[in-house]
């Protein structure tokens, strides 16, 4: 009797020590995360280009046949926006990018004391760490809410706008997985088939005003600094997708990763050497909800913006892939995979991702969503070569890790994660 009561008191207090905390933390988090006061920086120009053509860098022969035949070379792009949306691999991507920028000694606009430039506000190039007036950066690529005058004052003119999508049903499953916990409308969802339940009746949960609400309706509608919460017939879906598709000369697929890589390299005049990559923040595979056809439909549906700027895009990505070359395509694919799977054989104890929990070293371990650990990772093993060792580490490291090592302060981001591991325990 007296063990029962005992377990029901440290059930209890418990309780009380998480709420509070969890309370507390989410006021200071949500302080921290409102828009700040911005105050009215001088116009300065940001040069044409910036970029400082290191040694290494070197112009190629071009891979576009057409240009083959007369001799013409092409020199790599380092000026590069890189639009990073939500739950659609952007994580693996922006490892290359961070990869490619330490190799090319390039200037990173990174944020200061979190990992994003305080999303969901709109961004604002005062958000940039140690920003003044007139400073060039190469690459601005965290996580930001898309404001065009004011990334367009921070970076070069020449620079190449890039960001990827997801099919948004499968982004609404992950968003609802992932960012759920985070929306407090999500709460009162009753049974454990939470996702299956809000889609039955999505306006009878959604609260448009409700915090963090915009990740569960349009998020990348929202991530481009648009209205999430338009009616599709509104003229303003028309003109967002229009002036997205203007804006962006390069906009990936999830779905089709491997082609989006090639294409990238293409465009930039990258080496296959720049483009390897692993899959990093992946979620174990019994976390993920299978949507069933109606699921899938009544998903797309309630986040029909999402869906027509999806397909529009869609159409777009395979005009290129054509202009590309399919047969072209194809064998660079292959020559993709096969130099990924060369490395995972170098890189990778075991050949493949580990649950969190199987992942020996803490600097490998990822980011995890509250109240659980879906996401995966990597040990590196522990034999590898010299030649390799420092590329397998980069290749493997999470975000965070990696953002730590370019020197971002991310005190806010680490202070929500004690918080979590707190509420994981």
């Amino acid at each position: 009797m007296a063990v029962r009561q005992g377990r029901q008191w440290r059930s209890v207090c418990k309780g009380l020590v998480l709420g509070t905390l969890l309370t507390s933390c989410m006021i200071l988090l949500y302080c921290l995360s409102t828009p700040q006061t911005h105050f009215s920086l001088p116009e300065v120009p940001v040069p044409y280009s910036c970029a400082h053509r290191p040694s290494q860098l070197r112009s190629k022969q071009t891979t576009n046949r057409s240009q083959q035949a007369s001799g013409q070379t092409c020199t790599p792009k380092v000026d590069i926006m890189f639009m990073k949306t939500h739950k659609t691999a952007s994580s693996t991507f922006l490892n290359i990018l961070f990869r490619f920028g330490e190799k090319h000694r390039l200037k990173f606009a990174f944020p200061d004391s979190r990992n994003d430039f305080f999303y969901p506000s709109v961004f604002q190039r005062s958000q940039v760490k140690d920003y003044r007036p007139g400073m060039c950066f190469n690459i601005i690529c965290n996580h930001l809410r898309f404001n065009a005058p004011e990334v367009a004052k921070l970076l070069p003119m020449d620079t190449s706008y890039i960001t990827i999508l997801r099919d948004p049903a499968e982004l609404f499953e992950s968003s609802f997985h992932y960012f759920g916990k985070l929306v407090p409308f999500t709460w009162k969802i009753p049974g454990d088939e939470k996702l299956t339940e809000f889609l039955r009746e999505p306006h009878h949960y959604f609260d448009p005003e409700g915090f963090n609400s915009f990740y569960l309706k349009n998020l990348l509608f929202f991530d481009f600094g648009l209205d999430n919460t338009l009616k599709l017939d509104d003229p303003r879906v028309e003109q967002g997708i229009r002036f997205i598709t203007a804006r962006f000369q390069l906009i990936m697929l999830v779905e089709h990763f491997e082609e989006s890589l090639i294409l990238l390299k293409d465009a930039l005049c990258w080496e296959m050497d720049d483009v390897l990559f692993f899959k990093l923040n992946a979620r174990k595979g019994s976390t993920v909800s299978k949507l069933t056809p109606e699921l899938r439909a009544k998903a797309l549906e309630w986040n029909a913006i999402d869906w027509k700027l999806y397909q529009h895009l869609n159409q777009t990505f395979w005009k290129k892939v054509d202009a590309y070359g399919r047969q072209r395509m194809a064998e660079d694919v292959a020559e993709l995979r096969r130099r990924n799977a060369e490395m995972a054989s170098i890189c990778i104890e075991g050949g493949r991702a580990v649950e969190a929990g199987s992942i020996q070293e803490t600097a490998m371990q990822p980011w995890q969503p509250i109240g659980e650990k879906s996401i995966m990772g990597y040990n590196l093993k522990k034999n590898v070569d010299k030649a390799h060792r420092k590329l397998c580490r980069k290749m493997l490291m999470p975000e965070l890790q990696y953002l730590t090592e370019l020197g971002v302060n991310l005190w806010i981001t680490k202070l929500w994660g004690h918080v979590r591991d707190i509420i994981n325990w």
